[in-house]
C-alpha cells in the first residue's frame, strides 16, 4: 500500500507537462529491434535467444514431453 505522501507524489507527477512530453519523446523514438518491415524478424528473434542463452551460460536441457493431456486455461 502507498502512504499519503506517495499518493500526493504520484499525482503531483502525473500533473507535470514536462513528465508528460518526455514520455511522448521517448514513446516517438521507440525501436523494436525484432520487428523489420512490419513484421516480426524469426531469425532475428532466434538469433538474439541464442546468444542471450549463451551469454547467460544456459545449457538446454532435453526435450520432455509433457505428460498431461486435458489442458485448461
Amino acid at each position: 500500500m502507498l502512504t499519503e505522501e506517495e499518493k500526493r507524489e504520484l499525482k503531483d507527477l502525473a500533473k507535470s507537462f514536462s513528465l508528460r512530453q518526455d514520455c511522448e519523446r521517448l514513446l516517438k523514438s521507440r525501436h523494436n529491434p525484432f520487428i523489420v518491415n512490419g513484421k516480426v524478424d524469426m531469425d532475428c528473434f532466434l538469433t538474439f535467444l541464442n546468444e542471450y542463452n549463451y551469454f547467460i551460460s544456459h545449457t538446454p536441457r532435453p526435450f520432455r514431453r509433457i505428460a498431461d493431456k486435458d489442458f485448461r486455461l
